[in-house]
């Protein structure tokens, strides 16, 4: 249940995402007189996207929740969701009961436009779109199998639960309005109650489902809707939201010069880069995770502080009734748009409480680390993270970009596809499903760059990135889908890790490369399988075998057989690292269609003998049988010159020259 929540968090991302343009098309409407037309047309604009929020997170739920996030989710989401906005009106309502409309109990005026609704209508379209997508139906119906199928089995879902949403919606309804106007009604003590869990609930993710009472239309509160819309009451809406500004502006930002003040002397230099740039995210948009996450598990009674600290900023707004909103995050962004919106009331005292919350942030945290001890970043022993961060390199090239750089770290630490379930993102948080999270390397991911690693259980970890996480996530995806190997990682203190310190790889040497099969030599970039063809792992050529005895492309030692069989890795005499992998996805076979004849350690040449594999089983399983050959430590190579490419080859035949630097 936690996991599903936290994808719910996630996905939920998604339509909020699109709130700051509806921010941008208001505020900057509500800067020009009213008289004017492009202003009544911004607002208009603006008022659009807000006034359709719960139709956006229908749509977003179906896609995030759904298995391979594929547009057939989003049309069912927006299936799902008219029917019981559309069959719940009050005139159908009206007409169901055979009364009168303004008989009808208030909450059906409620149904369209709820988040609530939205939210049961992407995670039913989500759920059907996952069990219907690939069903096949018989002949005279295949039109509408697989994917066409699920839209139709939203709407007759839908009107089932409509049915049902027919007698338990007025209660439940009620619930919810009840819950919020329970806070509603302890006034600003409820909104520094919702601050402080608000914080509190970060660290797992479900902060998602606390703001939809608060920010959006489920309980009849709607702080961020109704303040951009100019529909609430001047000094009373956003007080869900005025307090965060003098938090992320200047309380936090404050904070984290504290937490550099108190690093050790020779850590200055690198918690400063990351406390600058945490800084600086929180105060410019508003986004804390950067920061948070860096001392929220180290050094948690600090985060606790912080929670309070957030609890007393909305409590204190809320009591002077200075209020100002936000669509995305309480940063400067947002603040510039909204100061001017008719609803905002003495929001530059916003400014001013900031100052204060900064020096309260300042020596409340510089008090808390100093009489408790607290390790936060640049306090902790250095012998700590130094020796396993170490164990992780992963092969590069030159096309390779930063994101993709950090994700194959992040990848090779993690343990690769092998321990990888699910692969997703928030704002700031590659959010993980693993099979054991005992097996990452949290020193190797922190190497990555990463600003904070959070275990949360056996299966659950989520890794902080910042605001470009999405960039890395589609690069991690990118690995796991096309089932990269990590034999270039020394994740586990395997010797096929090099680096340019390497000592033993000898200048100015040349290896020939001999083909491991019969068959057909090809350019390794005309292979089916974009890590190899990208040549993300390292350069080589493939073998379209003919037959099944796999040799030795080199002289050398043999380094690592892969548990699965279906790689070798070698080490030549002049220090170059090659891979040998057998098939392509043939990782999912775990061994079978391999008869592997070398072991680590032993000594070989090329042409003898180091696997053989069986073909035809490895096409009844539907993979691919090239023979990929691949040197992983690309650095240290000057040049290769290949003999003729894409043409038949004998086994043992010449292919390639490889000189290193």
């Amino acid at each position: 249940m936690k996991t599903y929540l936290q994808r719910m968090g996630r996905s939920l991302q998604l339509p909020v995402a699109v709130l700051p343009a509806a921010a941008l098309l208001v505020g900057v409407g509500h800067y020009m007189p009213d008289s004017w037309a492009v202003a009544q047309f911004l607002q208009a604009g603006g008022n659009a996207i807000l006034g359709q929020l719960a139709l956006l997170f229908a749509v977003g739920l179906a896609i995030g929740m759904s298995k391979d996030k594929d547009g057939a989710a989003a049309l069912a989401g927006v299936v799902a969701y008219f029917i019981p906005v559309s069959v719940l009106a009050p005139t159908s309502v009206a007409l169901l009961k055979g009364i009168k409309e303004s008989q009808v109990d208030p909450a059906f005026t409620a149904i369209s436009g709820n988040v609530f609704i939205g939210i049961i209508s992407g995670l039913i379209a989500a759920a059907l779109y996952n069990r219907f997508h690939e069903t096949k139906l018989p002949m005279a119906l295949s039109f509408f199998s697989g994917k066409r199928l699920v839209p139709i089995m939203a709407a007759l879902v839908m009107l089932a639960v409509t049915v049902l949403l027919f007698f338990i919606w007025p209660p439940v309804y009620e619930a919810l309005v009840a819950f919020g106007k329970f806070f509603v009604g302890m006034g600003a003590a409820g909104a520094g109650l919702y601050g402080f869990f608000n914080r509190l609930l970060i660290p797992t993710g479900l902060h998602q489902a606390l703001n939809q009472v608060f920010w959006f239309n489920t309980a009849g509160i709607n702080d961020i809707g109704n303040f951009w819309a100019s529909k609430g009451i001047k000094g009373i809406t956003g007080m869900y939201q005025a307090g965060f500004f003098p938090v992320m502006m200047f309380g936090l930002p404050a904070g984290a010069f504290a937490i550099y003040r108190n690093a050790r002397p020779e850590r200055k230099k690198e918690v400063a880069g990351l406390m600058m740039a945490g800084a600086f995210a929180s105060f410019f948009t508003g986004v804390t995770e950067p920061l948070e996450f860096s001392f929220m598990f180290v050094a948690w009674p600090l985060y606790v502080l912080h929670a309070a600290f957030t609890g007393l900023s909305m409590a204190f707004a809320a009591f002077m009734h200075w209020t100002a909103g936000f669509t995305f995050s309480a940063g400067l962004v947002d603040f510039t748009l909204s100061w001017h919106m008719p609803l905002a009331n003495h929001p530059l005292m916003l400014l001013v409480q900031g100052v204060v919350m900064a020096f309260i942030y300042y020596f409340g945290f510089d008090f808390a680390i100093k009489k408790f001890n607290l390790l936060t970043p640049g306090r902790e022993p250095i012998e700590e993270t130094s020796g396993a961060a170490d164990d992780i390199e992963v092969a590069t090239n030159a096309s390779d970009d930063k994101y993709t750089i950090e994700a194959k770290k992040i990848y090779a630490a993690i343990g690769g596809k092998e321990n990888i379930k699910v692969i997703d993102n928030c704002t700031t948080r590659l959010r993980l499903q693993l099979q054991d999270t005992a097996k990452v390397n949290q020193a190797g991911v922190k190497a990555a760059g990463v600003a904070g690693v959070n275990v949360l259980d056996k299966s659950n970890i989520h890794i902080v990135v910042g605001t470009e996480v999405q960039f890395v996530a589609d690069a991690l995806s990118k690995l796991y889908q096309n089932n990269a190997p990590i034999s270039t990682v020394a994740a586990n203190n395997s010797a096929s890790a090099t680096s340019d310190e390497d000592s033993d790889v000898k200048s100015g040497e040349t290896d020939v490369f001999y083909s491991v099969a019969q068959g057909r030599v090809v350019d390794i970039e005309k292979v089916s399988d974009p890590t190899f063809a990208q040549k993300m792992i390292g350069d080589g050529y493939a073998v379209e075998p003919e037959t099944g005895s796999i040799v030795s492309p080199v002289d050398g030692e043999i380094l690592t057989v892969f548990p699965t069989k279906h790689a070798v890795g070698i080490k030549t005499d002049n220090g170059l690292e090659v891979l040998v992998h057998m098939g392509l996805d043939t990782v999912e076979l775990n061994g079978a269609p391999f008869d592997v004849k070398v072991t680590e350690g032993q000594k070989i040449k090329h042409g003898e003998v180091i696997a053989n594999a069986d073909l035809a089983a490895i096409e009844a399983a539907g993979k691919k049988t090239t023979m990929i050959v691949i040197v992983t430590n690309m650095q240290h190579v000057s040049y290769m010159k290949f003999d003729q490419l894409n043409r038949p080859v004998a086994v043992d035949e010449q292919v390639v020259k490889v000189m290193t630097k």
